[in-house]
């Protein structure tokens, strides 16, 4: 469908974008299919090169078509015959996508040189192989969490398209005017192109020309900026994963980067693809190839080669191009975001402008105790389940290194939330401590990509992200303690019982300090030595250690079960570095007599079990007595009580009471303690007075009683007279009539004394 323009109208349609200027809608080209392309060609390519954003024109010539098989991708190859982009250094990195135009017609992008071979001799990516790009399949950018106001961006983008219309009405006008002057050079020129691609002989076979096992090397570049050394190499290890290199130049600048709405790019310009902006980014620089109406084509190779992707577009300045001995680079900024790239293919990247993508924020607080600095730092990162589990610890540690300007010793603390519909309760959030003696960074920031991979990974559904928060506290010491001993309150327990354990610990270059650790005895607990490991979170206890060398604890495939938001769960309520931990730890070789007892409770638990399913299917959390600390706990030491179901029950000490104690509860102040003492005297006068008012009540409510209690006889009596008769109808009942006299004749008793009170 892109041939049906004739040739005359396509030097017409690349000499309005390039030369007359930017124009609100740009059509695509008529292109020349592979097939025509021919050794000898002459053609030329343009791009920018330096801050005026002018376009400027490169001569090169058509060397022949590279082909590999069938099911790759076939290239262009050429040459540039002259100077090429002022500095003589060939293609250049960031030149990638640069439209080649043989006798006005499109036939592709620069894209790649050849490993170690000459830059001026480069590959172009045949336009029939890009054009498919736009209409793949875009399934991403689905998640419910948006974050641009399209109602706005509708409306700015409106007004934006009424002004480029009325400047383009204008512009229009000029170039008729020019037309009818006799202006006809370059359609004389188009003409003349044409007859000379007509009357150029193409070969009888096509050129191959084999690499010899040489690569592509494709002259984009991944950017970052706001990265200190140990961040980055922290982003390049994760990123090079995915298989790409990215490099410390450029980027967005510190701020972040404002959306521009009714933007506009032309074949030759700079375009980025970002990932990320803000105070950290994440971009590469490239050139547009084609534009057609709000779609756009670029590059000429992959961004990050991820597919059906959701990354930002942004246009971008170029600030100038460096050359060495093998190569060149474009430095560039990308400046505003523009719209969103969704699709990332071998042939080039495409997207549209005035679409968005979703995207994540991510807030960082980082406190420095050593410098007094507090500083805020943000960063949007797109919606991509590749890259959030990788950004966001990489823009963590990035933030702590700008901010304590110190690789040394430090002990940091790191707290983080990430709201999302992946756990019922909506959040996922972990606090931990950690010290280094050397970059801290390096594993501080690891349970948070944890987090995010386990989130961007179910199974089941994709989730949506809110935003990331990230709370880092820092000091430039060594805030560790080694715990020195661990005596329980009592050598002997029951199964079930609670022992506090007395713990003694001795932080670095510091005094000892004492804790209390409390643990609970299983209730199933055989009888005998219980012995225990106590250690910091962050260290394996020894029955960990054998548990794991024998393959318990690892997930299998039968554990389908297993859900992401349990995962989650077990990742907050792990242990941290800074938590005192009392749980069971390695038993000693038992004794013949020890494991036959261990035989018989085994048998005795299972029948239990068997009698009550539904208690066995209850998830059974492991014995453990934990405490926080202000210190990363560094070692593993052992304790041990003797269980027993005749252990004494531990004795309960007396409750003392303690005058701050009771003036708090009560809201008094020592002072009013003090003048009730003065006014002892009155106080006593008014309780004399108090308590014969109260006598006079008791008095009152004894007559009453007394009174009822008299009814309460005359009924008795009478049922004593027929339990009498009865009697002697039924001997047996004899004995318990007796018991009743006697209860009546104690409340006979009774009414006398009440009587007597009353009285009184």
């Amino acid at each position: 469908m892109y041939k049906s323009l004739k040739r005359a109208l396509a030097a017409i349609s690349l000499s309005v974008p390039l030369w007359v200027g930017a124009s609100s809608v740009y059509a695509m080209p008529d292109i020349m299919p592979l097939q025509e392309v021919a050794e000898g060609m002459q053609g030329t390519l343009y791009t920018v090169v330096d801050s005026s954003g002018e376009l400027r024109s490169f001569s090169l010539e058509v060397l022949g078509v590279m082909r590999s098989g069938r099911g790759t991708m076939p290239y262009i190859l050429a040459r540039s015959d002259g100077p090429f982009a002022d500095t003589d250094g060939g293609l250049m990195q960031g030149m990638s996508g640069s439209p080649v135009y043989v006798d006005g017609l499109l036939i592709g992008a620069a894209s790649a040189t050849v490993s170690n071979m000459d830059p001026h001799t480069f590959l172009i990516t045949p336009i029939e192989e890009m054009l498919p790009i736009w209409d793949m399949p875009d399934k991403k950018n689905k998640t419910r969490v948006k974050v641009i106001d399209i109602k706005k961006a509708a409306e700015e983008r409106e007004k934006i398209e009424k002004e480029l219309a009325e400047k383009d009405k204008k512009k229009a006008e000029a170039e008729a005017a020019k037309s009818e002057n006799g202006d006809d050079k370059k359609t004389e020129t188009s003409d003349a192109s044409a007859a000379k691609s007509e009357n150029i002989k193409k070969p009888e076979t096509e050129k191959k020309y084999p690499s010899a096992g040489k690569e592509p090397v494709y002259k984009g570049s991944l950017m970052v900026s706001g990265f200190g050394e140990g961040s980055l190499a922290m982003l390049q290890k994760g990123l090079g994963n995915i298989g790409f290199k990215a490099e410390s130049f450029g980027g967005i600048t510190s701020g972040g980067a404002t959306t521009k709405y009714g933007a506009v790019l032309e074949p030759g310009e700079a375009v980025g693809a970002a990932v990320m902006y803000g105070d950290f980014a994440v971009a590469a620089t490239g050139t547009v190839t084609a534009v057609d109406g709000r779609r756009v084509l670029g590059f000429g190779h992959p961004f990050l080669h991820r597919g059906n992707v959701n990354y930002f577009m942004t246009d971008a300045t170029i600030l100038g191009m460096v050359n060495g001995v093998s190569d060149g680079m474009k430095f560039a900024n990308t400046d505003h975001i523009i719209g969103r790239i969704s699709q990332d293919r071998g042939a080039g990247i495409s997207g549209e402008i005035g679409i968005f993508p979703s995207v994540v924020p991510v807030r960082i607080n980082v406190k420095d105790e050593t410098l007094g600095r507090d500083e805020n730092y943000t960063a949007t990162m797109a919606y991509d389940e590749d890259f959030l589990p990788v950004l966001s610890p990489a823009v963590s540690y990035a933030a702590l290194g700008r901010t304590v300007d110190t690789t040394g010793e430090s002990t940091v603390e790191v707290h983080f939330s990430v709201r999302t519909n992946a756990v019922a309760d909506g959040k996922v959030e972990r606090t931990n401590m950690f010290y280094g003696a050397a970059d801290v960074g390096q594993a501080a920031f690891g349970e948070l990509g944890q987090a995010m991979s386990l989130i961007c990974s179910d199974k089941e559904k994709e989730a949506d992200v809110l935003d990331i928060n990230v709370d880092i506290s820092s000091a430039a010491e060594r805030r560790t303690a080694s715990l020195v001993s661990a005596i329980p309150d009592r050598p002997e327990v029951r199964p079930g019982d609670t022992v506090n354990f007395k713990i003694t610990m001795k932080p670095y270059r510091a005094e000892k300090l004492t804790v209390t650790v409390p643990f609970t005895v299983p209730k199933t607990q055989r009888e005998g030595a219980l012995h225990l490991d106590v250690h910091g979170g962050g260290l394996v206890s020894v029955e960990q250690l054998l548990s794991a060398m024998q393959g318990q604890g690892v997930v299998t495939a039968d554990d389908n079960d297993v859900t992401t938001e349990d995962q989650l769960k077990n990742l907050m309520e792990t242990p941290a570095n800074n938590e005192i931990i009392i749980e069971p730890g390695s038993t000693p070789v038992m004794s013949e007599k020890e494991q036959q007892k261990a035989i018989k409770e085994a048998i005795r638990a299972q029948e239990e079990a068997e009698k009550n399913p539904d208690a066995a299917k209850e998830p059974q959390k492991p014995p453990m007595g934990r405490l926080s600390t202000k210190y990363v706990i560094d070692n593993v030491i052992h304790a041990m009580v003797n269980v027993s179901k005749d252990a004494p029950e531990p004795e309960k000490k007396p409750v003392e009471f303690k005058l701050d104690d009771i003036l708090k509860k009560t809201g008094l102040s020592k002072n009013e303690t003090k003048a009730d003492k003065k006014t002892d005297s009155k106080a006593d006068t008014k309780v004399e007075v108090k308590k014969e008012a109260k006598t006079a009540d008791v008095a009152e409510s004894a007559a009453e009683a007394a009174k009822g209690n008299t009814e309460t006889a005359e009924k008795s009596d009478e049922r004593v007279t027929a339990a009498e008769k009865k009697a002697e109808e039924n001997p047996a009942e004899k004995a318990e009539e007796k018991s009743a006299e006697t209860v009546e004749e104690k409340g006979a008793e009774k009414v006398t004394v009440s009587e007597k009170e009353a009285a009184k």
